[in-house]
């Protein structure tokens, strides 16, 4: 499913807002009526909201493509949610080399 939703993404939307975004993980629902997709974008740092609304418009097409392709009977409701774990990691990152940093410097001292 998270292969074909990134195929999709990458080559059958034509909205602007979507060509920077990749789809990182899908959790279902136990009855599988329900798709948590979570989405990054290449820019960490920038605003997920215009994304998500693209995705939102975009949520008819994905699901009608997604049940074309995977051929299941009930193709789930699909809800997009922000990965932010990239901007997280760069986070802890630029803490680190921070703390690093404030190391070296108390050594020199």
């Amino acid at each position: 499913m998270l292969r074909t939703l990134n195929e999709l993404l990458r080559f059958e939307t034509k909205d602007p807002r979507l060509e920077l975004v990749s789809f990182t993980s899908v959790d279902l629902s136990r009855d599988l009526s329900v798709a948590r997709v979570y989405f990054s974008m290449l820019d960490p740092n920038g605003d997920p909201e215009p994304v998500k609304q693209g995705l939102e418009r975009a949520n008819g097409f994905l699901r009608s493509s997604l049940g074309r392709a995977v051929k299941i009977r009930h193709v789930p409701e699909l809800r997009f949610a922000h990965d932010d774990s990239a901007a997280e990691a760069q986070r802890i990152s630029s803490l680190i080399e921070g703390a690093l940093e404030s190391d070296q410097n108390d050594e020199q001292v």
